[in-house]
């Protein structure tokens, strides 16, 4: 089993990329009102070279409807915080990880039964 670290203090100065604590909170905040509407059932977290996501699941035997990614390398500038549909497919882009999310309305989404 690989050695999991958690970081506390954001300006440490890591190798591996992650999101940093209020990025995490953000999207964590996301995933707790579409759980509780029933809309999202997993999560998982990617960490590449590239880029870092946080993949969501309506069913854990699926693939991730919605791919949440921090571009660490990103060619322009709006282009640091994406988010993808299940076809890869680039839904939003953005600089700001808060303004994406809104801007996307992905918390105004509601389960009709």
């Amino acid at each position: 089993m690989k050695n999991i670290k958690l970081i506390v203090d954001n300006s440490y100065n890591f190798k591996q990329p992650y999101f940093i604590k209020k990025e995490l909170q953000t999207i964590l905040n996301l995933y707790a009102r579409m759980v509780s509407n029933g809309t999202w059932k997993d999560y998982s977290l990617y960490a590449g070279k590239k880029e870092i996501s946080f993949d969501v699941y309506k069913r854990n035997s699926e693939k991730p409807i919605l791919r949440i990614l921090k571009n660490l390398k990103p060619h322009y500038k709006n282009e640091k915080y994406l988010i993808k549909d299940k076809n890869g497919k680039v839904i939003q882009k953005s600089e700001n990880l808060k303004l994406l999310i809104d801007r996307t309305s992905l918390g105004k989404i509601e389960l009709i039964k």
